[in-house]
C-alpha cells in the first residue's frame, strides 16, 4: 500500500499482462503534453510483472524506521522507472503485509490500500486490522500497504531541502496584494526548478499512470491473479486509471471519496472546485460552533464566529503565538478540521482559548514539528510532481490570477492557499501527459464507490462523474455529511455496504444512501 501465488500461476499473470497490448501508438497532443506510447508501456508492464511474479517478495521484520510492530512484515519490489524501458533503471518500492487472521476457508487473497495524496504512504495499512470496523476484512484478506514511487523509502523524491520551503510563522492573505502574489510566483518558479535540478530526467516518470502500472507489478509480485484494492481520495483517481488500463486484472475495487476523473478537470479545475467546496465546509463548521456558543463563546451566529476567527487571525499577524504560529498555521488547522468532523471541537477549543489569552492549545496544534519536516517535504514533492506531470496547466499567470481572484470573492478561505500550493505547475519543466479518459472496459467487474455529500477535499460531483463512467458500479452516499474517507469509519450503514462488497462481492444496486453520522459533541 511476494508471496506465493493465491490465485494462479506465473504463466497466467504474464498472459493477463500481455492482454493489455492493444493501446494506441504514441501521439502528440498539440499543446506540449505527451500521450505515452501505450503499446510500449503495456509491454513493459507485462515484462515487469513477469519478473516480479517469479521473484515474489522476501518479507521480513520491518525496520525501526517504519514503526510497524510484529507480526507485520515488510519487503520490497523493483519496478521500472520508465515502462517503455523495462530493462533500464529500476526503482524499489517498499511494501508491508499483515497476514489474514481467519481460517484457510475464509481467505480471499491480498487487499491493497492507497490513502491518497498524491504523496501519501499506505505502509501503516496493516495496523487497521486491529480496529473493530476492519476485523472481518482482516480475517479474509492479507492487508497490503505500500509507499508509491517517490514516497518514503520508495525512491524518495525531494524538490527542496526539508524545512526550507514553508517556514513558520507564515502569512495567509485571503485577498493577496500584487506584491505578495509576485513573491509567491517567484517561490513557485524556484520550487519547480528545484524539482528538475534534484530529479533530472527522472522527474517526468512520477505520474498517475506509472502509479497504476506499479500497482499491477505489485499485484504480480504477491502472486495475485486479480487485484483487490481500496483507494481513498487520490487513490480513487489512479485506481480508476488502473481499472481503465487493466480492467481484466480487477477482482474487487472500492473508490472511497472520489476525485473527479473528467480529463477537463484534472488537475487545475479540480483544485478550483475543491477550494469552493472547502468554503462550504468552513461554513458548516462555523454554524456548528455558533450552535454551541455556550461552550466556546465564539459567537451565536455564523458571522460572529467568522469575526472571532478573523480576530484570531489578525492578532497572529501582529504577533505569532509561541513565535511559530501565524495566520497560515491557524488556517492549516481549520483546513484539517474540514476533512473530518472529529477536528471540529478541537479547532473551536483552540481558538476560544487563544482569544481568552491561552495560546498553548493553538501552539500545540498548529506549530510545525521539525521532526516531521522531511516527511512533509517528501509528500509535497511527490504531490507536486504527480499533479504537474499528469496534465497541462495554465502557463500564463493572468489565467491563475483571473480565476482565483474571481473565486476568492465568494470562497476566500482556501482559494489562494490552494492556488499557491499548485503554482509550481505553471512553471513545470518536465513533459506533461494528457489525462486518461476513464472508462469501464467490458472486462471490468462491478465496483463500489463511497462518497459523503459535503466532502470538500473530493466534492460529491466527482463521485457522480466516476459512477457515470464506470458502468456496473454502485454508489453509496453518506447524506448531509462531509468527512473525507468514510469506509471503515463510524457509520455502520456505510460499513455494511463496504464489508458486504469486499467479502461477498455484493452491491446494493446502482445507488444507495446512508444517513449521515451524528454531529460531533461540543466539548
Amino acid at each position: 500500500m511476494r508471496a506465493a501465488a493465491l490465485y494462479g500461476t506465473v504463466g497466467s499473470l504474464v498472459l493477463t499482462g500481455l492482454a493489455a497490448l492493444t493501446a494506441a501508438p504514441v501521439q502528440g497532443s498539440g499543446d506540449g503534453s505527451l500521450v505515452p506510447d501505450g503499446r510500449a508501456e503495456a509491454r513493459g508492464v507485462a515484462l515487469a510483472a513477469e519478473r516480479a511474479a517469479e521473484e515474489g517478495v522476501d518479507f521480513h521484520s520491518c525496520s525501526s524506521g517504519e514503526g510497524l510492530p510484529s507480526p507485520i512484515q515488510c519487503g520490497s519490489v523493483s519496478v521500472p522507472l520508465d515502462y517503455t524501458r523495462p530493462n533500464g533503471k529500476q526503482i524499489t518500492l517498499t511494501v508491508s503485509r499483515g497476514r489474514a487472521t481467519g481460517g484457510r476457508s475464509q481467505r480471499q487473497g491480498a487487499l491493497f490500500f492507497n490513502p491518497g495524496g498524491p504523496g501519501g504512504s499506505g505502509m501503516i495499512f496493516p495496523l487497521l486490522a486491529g480496529l473493530p470496523a476492519w476485523h472481518k476484512l482482516a480475517e479474509a484478506y492479507d492487508f497490503i500497504g505500500y509507499a508509491p514511487r517517490g514516497v518514503g523509502r520508495s525512491a524518495p523524491l525531494y524538490c527542496a531541502e526539508p524545512g526550507t520551503t514553508d517556514k513558520a510563522p507564515g502569512d495567509s492573505p485571503e485577498h493577496p496584494s500584487a506584491a505578495y502574489k509576485k513573491r509567491r510566483m517567484e517561490k513557485a518558479r524556484d520550487y519547480a526548478r528545484g524539482c528538475a535540478r534534484r530529479a533530472g530526467n527522472d522527474l517526468q516518470f512520477y505520474n498517475s499512470r506509472n502509479n497504476a502500472r506499479d500497482l499491477d507489478v505489485l499485484r504480480a509480485a504477491l502472486g495475485e491473479r486479480q487485484l483487490n484494492f481500496v483507494g481513498a481520495s487520490y487513490g480513487t483517481y489512479f485506481g480508476a486509471v488502473y481499472a481503465t488500463l487493466f480492467p481484466g486484472h480487477v477482482r474487487r475495487m472500492v473508490f472511497d471519496s472520489v476525485v473527479n476523473p473528467d480529463p477537463r478537470k484534472v488537475w487545475y479545475q479540480n483544485n478550483l472546485d475543491q477550494s469552493a467546496a472547502f468554503e462550504r465546509r468552513f461554513d458548516d463548521w462555523r454554524r456548528w460552533v455558533a450552535r454551541h456558543d455556550d461552550v466556546y463563546h465564539l459567537g451565536r451566529t455564523e458571522r460572529q464566529v467568522l469575526d472571532s476567527y478573523e480576530k484570531a487571525n489578525d492578532r497572529l499577524g501582529r504577533r505569532a503565538a509561541g513565535g511559530r504560529v501565524g495566520p497560515a498555521q491557524l488556517q492549516s488547522v481549520l483546513l484539517r478540521a474540514g476533512y473530518t468532523d472529529s477536528g471540529w471541537a478541537p479547532a473551536a477549543r483552540m481558538i476560544s482559548a487563544y482569544l481568552r489569552g491561552d495560546e498553548r492549545p493553538l501552539v500545540a496544534a498548529a506549530a510545525p514539528d521539525p521532526a516531521g519536516a522531511r516527511s512533509a517535504e517528501n509528500s509535497n514533492s511527490v504531490y507536486t510532481a504527480v499533479e504537474c506531470n499528469d496534465a497541462s496547466w495554465p502557463r500564463a499567470w493572468s489565467v491563475w490570477d483571473r480565476d482565483n481572484t474571481r473565486l476568492a470573492r465568494r470562497a476566500p478561505f482556501e482559494t489562494w492557499n490552494n492556488a499557491f500550493m499548485n503554482l509550481p505547475c505553471a512553471f513545470w519543466p518536465a513533459p506533461r501527459q494528457r489525462p486518461l479518459d476513464i472508462r469501464a472496459g467490458r472486462a471490468l467487474p462491478p465496483t463500489l464507490l463511497l462518497a459523503a455529500e459535503r466532502d470538500a477535499a473530493t466534492p460529491y460531483p466527482g463521485a457522480l462523474e466516476l459512477h457515470r463512467r464506470l458502468s456496473g458500479s454502485a454508489l453509496v452516499t453518506e447524506r448531509d455529511a462531509g468527512t473525507h474517507g468514510i469506509g471503515g469509519g463510524p457509520n455502520a450503514c456505510v460499513n455494511r455496504y463496504f464489508e458486504n462488497y469486499l467479502l461477498n462481492g455484493r452491491l446494493p444496486g446502482r445507488r444507495a444512501s446512508c444517513a449521515g453520522r451524528p454531529e460531533p459533541k461540543a466539548s
